[in-house]
């Protein structure tokens, strides 16, 4: 499986990851996994528009995504697989065991939301979940752009 980076951003495609992120990881297919997403028509269709030329992008749930990254179907992808959210990645996690590493780009402020860098907000569940990410020996990095030092989560929470 060639994937790339799986990020999260609730942003999902935008200047950051359509451009710079592609651009730098290679990136040839796009997958987007989320429940909330693939229920919004017109969501669905900014995202068609905000992708980059040449670039594959593929919408879907969280099931149906684990379901195509543990079939092999995407093998032969250089993928990037964004979610909205803590909790699309972590579900993600658990119905694909290989992934491993998770990049946390954009989350938005809230009430209830902890700011832990420039652009990552987390909630009190989103840390209880990364925590259980992270016993499952999966490694979680912030970062914004690829010339940003990628810094450990562990750090920062």
């Amino acid at each position: 499986m060639t994937i790339k980076l799986v990020r999260v951003d609730h942003r999902l495609i935008h200047g950051q990851v359509g451009f710079t992120w592609t651009k730098f990881l290679q990136a040839n297919c796009i997958l987007i996994a989320s429940d909330e997403l693939v229920e919004d028509s017109l969501k669905m269709t900014a995202m068609r528009m905000a992708a980059p030329n040449g670039v594959k992008l593929v919408m879907k749930n969280i099931e149906d995504s684990a379901t195509a990254l543990n079939s092999g179907v995407t093998d032969k992808y250089n993928l990037l697989i964004l979610c909205e959210s803590v909790d699309d990645v972590y579900e993600l996690t658990q119905k694909v065991p290989t992934l491993k590493s998770i990049n946390l780009g954009g989350m938005k402020d809230g009430d209830d939301r902890k700011q832990i860098s420039k652009s990552v907000h987390l909630s009190e569940n989103d840390i209880a979940l990364i925590k259980k990410m992270e016993a499952n020996d999966i490694t979680l990095t912030v970062q914004m752009v690829p010339d940003e030092q990628a810094v450990d989560i562990k750090k920062l929470i």
